[in-house]
């Protein structure tokens, strides 16, 4: 009887198929190799390049805010426009929206933004394409934002249209070379556009706003110029705690 009080759980437990494993079984198991999971990664190579244009990067974020010498972060990120198969049905009470999975596509477009993160300004648009000329056309709007500036300090990565050569292809000489001096263009190290704090606010963008099924291009401007005014009006800054002490 004993003996059966002792090991009854256990017999019981086995009878219902149930196998009780102890914690270095659980352990082996939670340890696993998975070779059919992976994790794509962007691996930079620290040379000194990289770290010439980390530190650089760096040194500008730990700076004061100078309104002659403003810092500002600019980015892109494609956009797909979507549009639904069957409508979704609304949500209610104890229910979410239910979405089908089917959808149509109309298209791409790209958002272009650029943020001065220290005053809580940005300033987006949305084009058909991302081009050189495009891209020509939103720093000159971005320089007109900045008229008491004496150089506007812009951070951005490595991208091909991301120079002032897209003036020259877009603009005469003279407006071309002028709209250059008014940008020290900062280039984060390649494969290290985390750097890059107009990510952040793209991040941002995306989950408020972006987030869901856009047919039109017009309604997405719509709704991406709400979300900046709303944003603008509150203020919102991003304050960057990475130093070159931390990197080093």
């Amino acid at each position: 009887m004993e003996f059966a009080s002792l090991g009854g759980s256990r017999c019981r437990a086995e009878d219902r198929g149930v196998h009780l494993t102890s914690k270095r079984e659980q352990h082996f198991k939670k340890n696993e190799l998975k070779p059919h999971l992976k994790k794509q990664w962007c691996i930079g190579t620290i040379t000194a390049d990289y770290l010439w244009r980390m530190e650089r990067v760096l040194d500008i974020y730990e700076r004061p805010d100078d309104p002659r010498r403003p810092v500002v972060c600019f980015d892109e990120r494609p956009c797909q426009l979507l549009g639904h198969v069957l409508m979704p049905i609304p949500m209610k009470p104890g229910r979410v929206e239910r979405e089908d999975y089917h959808y149509t596509r109309h298209g791409t477009c790209a958002v272009l933004m650029a943020v001065e993160p220290l005053a809580g300004h940005r300033m987006v648009t949305v084009t058909e394409h991302k081009t050189k000329k495009d891209d020509a056309q939103f720093m000159r709007t971005l320089s007109m934002s900045y008229p008491d500036a004496e150089r506007i300090i812009l951070v951005q990565d490595n991208l091909n249209t991301h120079n002032p050569s897209s003036f020259y292809e877009t603009f005469p000489a003279d407006e071309a070379f002028a709209l250059a001096q008014r940008f020290d263009m900062v280039y984060t190290p390649k494969k290290a556009s985390w750097l890059n704090m107009a990510e952040i606010e793209l991040s941002a963008l995306s989950k408020q706003c972006l987030d869901r099924r856009i047919a039109e291009i017009g309604t997405l401007t719509s709704q991406v110029k709400s979300w900046t005014t709303r944003r603008n009006s509150l203020k919102v800054a991003i304050r960057w705690n990475f130093t070159k002490n931390h990197a080093r």
